[in-house]
């Protein structure tokens, strides 16, 4: 049994905010008790204060995530991946970004201990504790005009069950100027490990490459 549980979380920059040139997403989502998945999405890259500018500045954020699966579920047997990632530019200095975090191998018991009337959401998550503190960013302080810009959302996994041999991965964004060489050599991965998880047929802007990380490596 599949869990799909949305995460969105808006990041207030101090600078102006005119164009994403690189992003990318990592977590560190493990269960930590029986019913308890807890850890942080860290959503890292580039971006221009101007349209015009050659400057770009980097950014990364750690955005907390915990959640209680329903008592009635067995979590022995648990995978915790991203589903999708998507993010929109709000009102020049706001970066808007959703993560649907897919749990997997969920198994519903044949009995479940008693909770209380409506502690249970419809998707089977007693509460989805979403941490509100500001995420502030601490570079420069010009402003530009609003300019909203939005990756529609797609599946990024074709194969969840050939992601399951690793432990962790990125998911990058591709840029202006990105080749398959540039980005093998900054990630450190081979093309068969790419090609395992993306079509490498053709690399477009905006595309989202899955980058995996081997379970001997820690991210």
């Amino acid at each position: 049994m599949e869990k799909i549980i949305p995460f969105k979380k808006d990041i207030i920059f101090k600078t102006n905010v005119s164009e994403i040139t690189s992003i990318s997403l990592e977590h560190n989502l493990t269960k930590k008790e029986e019913n308890f998945v807890s850890g942080s999405f860290t959503v890292s890259g580039e971006y221009k204060m101007a349209e015009d500018s050659v400057t770009v500045d980097s950014f990364s954020y750690d955005l907390p995530f915990d959640i209680n699966i329903d008592k009635r579920y067995d979590t022995t047997k648990l995978k915790i991946d991203i589903d999708d990632f998507y993010y929109e530019i709000i009102n020049d200095n706001v970066l808007s970004v959703s993560i649907d975090v897919l749990l997997s191998h969920l198994e519903e018991m044949e009995e479940r201990e008693e909770i209380k009337e409506g502690e249970i959401d419809e998707v089977g998550v007693l509460t989805q504790e979403l941490h509100e503190e500001e995420v502030i960013e601490e570079k420069s302080e010009e402003k530009m005009e609003e300019k909203n810009r939005c990756i529609e959302p797609e599946s990024l996994f074709e194969n969840m069950d050939q992601a399951e041999s690793y432990l962790s991965y990125k998911v990058y964004i591709v840029r202006e100027g990105d080749t398959l060489e540039k980005i093998m050599e900054q990630y450190q991965v081979t093309k068969e490990d790419l090609a395992a998880y993306n079509d490498l047929s053709e690399i477009k802007i905006n595309d989202k490459i899955i980058i995996p990380a081997n379970n001997d490596e820690n991210i």
